[in-house]
């Protein structure tokens, strides 16, 4: 997804640094916007920023504010690294509606613990997808990951590894945009021809990840976790004009959280999270405070038909960019949570300091059906 410092520069008009594969392909693309009225200009920075987009956002990887809901994007070992058999989770991201046509990001993911009934063998599947602006830019991921878990303390200390690989699709729609040919000398003309000879309008390339994550449960109600991962370690060409010099850079994530039991009722949720990807960085920063309603899965241990209620209420801050607010919901096996980024970077005089927002919510199944018995049939007169 789009950085919003670039964003600014765009809003700002400075972009000539930043064309220059679509100056080369296209000399005539950037025009003289002297004989450009503002409605024109609007026109020419709005292709600007989508072009800008399918040569400079591939910088960037989806991800979501909320990344401990997003447990497969987040880092390959998190990959069956649950309490229970399987997990689904869902993910959608809706942002800058104020400024353009809102991007929209939707993810889904499950995955699951002792697969097949290996021990400690996790694998999973996820399919994320992202569209931008008028273009219609979109990115359809679909992965398969696994992991092994290795047990460094009975029921208290886990270390994870895990791998991802699958494949990405990018593709533009150049129909819905506007060229400098269509103005007729007066008037924007949507009826003239653009002129333009666009080589591709998508590619596909293959994904490979891999992380670490480690765990430890002190007591009950008090977590510790931390991961490392990399992503696009092959780093995957990007081009739709076929210069082979710009690639997908290489991300390096790192994450930790924490659950602990401050008193019966109430838990401290911190957590953080840095990704570096070429010269982008953004760093993560925040806790949610969780009441619990009721909990009884102490006398429920291996069990689906537990009760455990709680409510949580927390506020995050992305380094330079934005801040969010986020609110959750705990019921049984359903963990929802929705949040609210409100944007704090030089992009606010655009954006009037509005975001956008994220919902989500992971579903539990936290038994697996039992093994089915042979029996042999006896004849009644044995």
């Amino acid at each position: 997804m789009l950085n919003d410092e670039f964003l600014m520069m765009l809003y700002k008009k400075e972009v000539r640094s930043m064309k220059y594969e679509v100056r080369n392909q296209h000399s005539d693309f950037i025009p003289h916007t002297s004989c450009f009225n503002s409605y024109i200009r609007r026109i020419l920075f709005t292709f600007i920023y989508l072009l800008g987009t399918t040569t400079i956002s591939f910088a960037q990887d989806i991800h979501f504010s909320q990344f401990m809901y997003s447990p497969l994007n987040l880092n390959p070992a998190q990959t069956g690294n649950f309490d229970g058999a399987y997990r689904f989770a869902g993910n959608f991201r809706r942002q800058w509606s104020s400024i353009t046509i809102p991007y929209q990001t939707f993810g889904l993911s499950a995955d699951a613990r002792n697969f097949l009934r290996k021990k400690n063998i996790g694998a999973g599947t996820s399919l994320y997808y992202d569209k931008t602006g008028d273009s219609y830019f979109s990115t359809l991921q679909f992965n398969i990951a696994g992991s092994y878990l290795f047990e460094i303390k009975k029921d208290k200390q886990f270390i994870s590894i895990g791998a991802q690989t699958g494949f990405t699709q990018r593709r533009i729609d150049y129909s819905d945009l506007s060229f400098d040919n269509q103005y007729n000398g007066f008037v924007y003309d949507p009826t003239l021809p653009h002129a333009e000879n666009f080589a591709n309008d998508g590619r596909i390339y293959l994904n490979l990840n891999t992380g670490i994550n480690w765990v430890y449960k002190i007591e009950d109600r008090k977590i510790i976790s931390s991961g490392v991962s990399f992503f696009n370690l092959t780093r995957p060409k990007q081009s739709f004009f076929g210069n082979d010099q710009i690639r997908l850079d290489r991300r390096l994530s790192f994450n930790i959280a924490s659950e602990w039991k401050l008193t019966d009722k109430i838990d401290l949720l911190p957590a953080a999270l840095f990704m570096a990807q070429g010269t982008y960085r953004e760093f993560i920063i925040g806790s949610s405070v969780r009441y619990v309603m009721k909990d009884n899965r102490a006398r429920y241990r291996n069990k689906s038909d537990h009760e455990y209620r709680a409510i949580s209420a927390g506020g995050w801050a992305r380094t330079r960019d934005a801040g969010f607010v986020s609110v959750g919901l705990d019921y049984d096996q359903w963990r929802m949570g929705l949040s609210y980024d409100i944007n704090l970077s030089n992009l606010r005089p655009a954006s009037l300091g509005r975001g956008g927002f994220e919902f989500s919510v992971i579903y539990i199944i936290k038994d697996i059906l039992p093994k089915r018995l042979k029996y042999r049939i006896c004849p009644d007169f044995i």
